[in-house]
């Protein structure tokens, strides 16, 4: 899979269609792509992912499909047809949901890439266990990625800290989209297996999600160009 020029997707995830139009401008000349998630896509729906496609970057549409394969089939047909350049749904929905998602979107549009969700980046060892899944979250990412690949997927979401082991485990071709990346000295809030854009970069990510240290900075902008600068320069 080849790396994007610039690996920064920047996560406009706010119900305000103005705002999120007015920071997709502001970050535009330094970031690779923009992220929608499901907060803007219940508020804004279908014509509001419309309108940020037309901003002209790749987006990636955040949605975590999960549920039966037919259900999530139709949701992937719909969202193909937006002109997003990546969707994602939860691994842990299987290989029959895997396998009718990557058919369906594949028939709107051949292009899109379709990555699966592992372990969301909220989520520590202790977490696994409640929710019957098998721990360390490591081991359960690389097992959820290895069923992503098998049924036919391009990539997987993971934290900073699995870059290697999928790495490793899928492939140079893989796409790795990495969120809860955090310039050095920011704000973890509610994200904990974190790394800054430069580790992330060198341990093989190709998308790096940011979100809220370039959309809550005073200057969006500028946060958006020095975490690019940090890039150029790492």
């Amino acid at each position: 899979m080849a790396r994007f020029q610039n690996p920064v997707f920047v996560a406009i995830d706010t119900p305000d269609l103005k705002r999120a139009l007015d920071l997709a401008k502001a970050v535009r000349p330094y970031v690779g792509g923009l992220k929608v998630g499901l907060e803007f896509l219940t508020a804004r729906g279908p014509d509001g992912v419309a309108a940020i496609v037309e901003m002209g970057l790749p987006v990636f549409a955040d949605v975590k499909f999960h549920d039966i394969p037919n259900t999530v089939a139709g949701a992937a047909r719909e969202i193909a047809r937006l002109g997003v350049a990546i969707f994602n749904v939860h691994a842990s929905g299987g290989e029959a949901m895997l396998r009718a998602a990557r058919e369906a979107a594949s028939s709107v549009n051949p292009a899109v890439k379709l990555i699966a969700v592992t372990v969301l980046t909220s989520f520590d060892d202790k977490d696994l266990e409640p929710v019957g899944q098998l721990g360390p979250a490591a081991d359960q990412v690389v097992r959820l990625a290895r069923l992503a690949q098998s049924c036919g997927l391009d990539g997987v979401v993971c934290s900073a800290r699995e870059i290697a082991a999928v790495r490793g485990a899928l492939g140079a071709d893989f796409l790795i989209v990495v969120p809860g990346i955090r310039p050095a000295g920011a704000d973890l809030a509610d994200q904990r297996r974190v790394m800054t854009p430069v580790e992330a970069a060198r341990a093989g990510a190709d998308i790096l999600v940011v979100g809220r240290p370039i959309t809550g900075a005073a200057d969006p902008a500028q946060a958006a160009r020095a975490i690019m600068e940090s890039l150029d320069h790492g």
